[in-house]
């Protein structure tokens, strides 16, 4: 039966069409037949330059980005996606996501560390975004694989850098590999790619192992999470928690009241349609 994820960036896709055009490739392979992923990023606005590492490498600026993953998850709903998908790895208010929204709801670093835990005792995250270190631990703790994990490193090299790699990926893949074997030597038996531009970089190269330590397509895995996700709901009736602080679904006309008292919704709302970037089944 088919079914239509929608994808959630937290780059501004437009502005990085040669990463926009291998996810969209990435997803082409990776998804089944019947499977639609369409890709959304950020409003065009969003940040300073097409680096979303300046902002996001802060807290508060990551609090404030991460509302336009609410009004994203309710419009995704509203337009009939069976999943909503966040793939970046700080994975901003997925807790909230999930509170407000009936529809399956997946992350990026919890779909990679969940395949991992299949596959090897214990991971580590390389990322070139060094300051989301933290993040990544508290996220780590609160999907519960704390004593699986090695941790989140600084893997050498910078956003630009990979995207550079694009075009010409020989340097940076040593560098990887190096870093990775750092890594190795410190317990890892497998190795989640932090950001998803080196993950796709890295997919895209064909790159699946460093020495026998596998490479987590974290991508990959989200798209799989949310597939397995839509068909445990259909077959019987898989639903996210609505009880307690943190799941307790919040009344639908209040949030629409509040986002549209803070001008959230207004501002994302009128930069989607131009954002999307469509990759049919």
């Amino acid at each position: 039966m088919p079914m239509r994820i929608w994808h959630q960036s937290f780059t501004v896709l437009e502005k990085l069409p040669a990463y926009a055009e291998a996810l969209a490739a990435h997803f082409e392979r990776i998804a089944r037949p019947d499977t639609e992923v369409v890709l959304h990023g950020m409003h065009k606005d969003s940040y300073q330059t097409n680096y979303p590492g300046n902002d996001i490498q802060y807290a508060y600026f990551q609090t404030l980005h991460s509302q336009q993953f609410i009004v994203r998850a309710l419009e995704a709903e509203e337009s009939g996606f069976d999943a909503f998908a966040i793939m970046t790895l700080p994975e901003p208010s997925i807790e909230d996501v999930r509170a407000i929204v009936e529809i399956p709801v997946v992350g990026y670093c919890e779909s990679a560390m969940l395949a991992s835990a299949l596959i090897s005792r214990r991971c580590g995250v390389l990322l070139f975004i060094r300051e989301m270190a933290p993040v990544i631990e508290r996220n780590v703790q609160r999907i519960g694989l704390a004593d699986r994990f090695i941790g989140a490193h600084d893997v050498g090299f910078t956003f630009n850098d990979v995207l550079a790699a694009y075009d010409a990926p020989g340097r940076l893949v040593d560098l990887f590999k190096d870093t990775a074997r750092k890594l190795i030597a410190r317990g890892a038996d497998a190795i989640i790619p932090g950001e998803a531009p080196l993950c796709v970089l890295l997919a895209r190269l064909g790159i699946t192992d460093v020495d026998g330590v596998p490479i987590i397509d974290a991508l990959g895995a989200t798209i799989k999470m949310a597939e397995m996700s839509v068909d445990l709901r259909r077959a019987g009736g898989f639903k996210p928690a609505k009880t307690g602080y943190f799941s307790a679904k919040p009344p639908r006309e209040r949030v629409l009241e509040l986002l549209d008292f803070y001008g959230v919704r207004k501002t994302v709302l009128d930069d989607l349609s131009p954002q999307r970037l469509r990759r049919n089944a």
